[in-house]
């Protein structure tokens, strides 16, 4: 997928997965790297706790490793996910002037160069969100369902 609207990259191609009856599966497409950015999304705000939304936002794609043409681009938007560094690395806090109010009151998200990540502001935050529970909702079930076939 490419795009104004990317904000960063994951892997996407080969990825393995839990699958039905305990076994593994390989996947490919956006649906595997979202749930790798949803999981660096929640490690960032487990490590993190006082970051918002927009801050973990920021330090996903402030660490992001770059790739194709410096900068921002259409195909790895400002790069790709780089966990380790958006664990450790020191990056200074979200500027207020790269936080803008969109006509809803709620705040637009900046990436590394002040740039709103695809022109969709407070989308993105609640996009984040909504994919940072269903990740935690999904390792629920597979657990649930796990203890339940385990008799306890």
């Amino acid at each position: 997928m490419t795009g104004e609207q990317v904000a960063i990259s994951a892997p996407g191609v080969d990825i393995y997965s839990t699958s039905i009856n305990g076994k593994y599966s390989k996947a490919t497409g956006t649906s595997a790297a979202t749930a790798i950015v949803a999981g660096a999304a929640a490690l960032v705000r487990s490590r993190f706790p006082g970051l918002s939304a927009q801050e973990v936002i920021h330090r996903l794609t402030a660490t992001a490793t770059d790739k194709g043409p410096p900068g921002r681009d259409e195909q790895y938007g400002y790069g790709v996910l780089n966990i380790v560094a958006a664990l450790t690395a020191d990056v200074p806090p979200l500027a207020s002037a790269a936080v803008s109010p969109t006509v809803s009151g709620s705040s637009a998200v900046a990436g590394p160069d002040g740039r709103d990540p695809g022109g969709r502001g407070s989308t993105v935050v609640v996009w984040v969100a909504v994919l940072v529970v269903a990740a935690a909702g999904g390792v629920a079930a597979l657990l649930g369902i796990r203890r339940r076939r385990q008799g306890g």
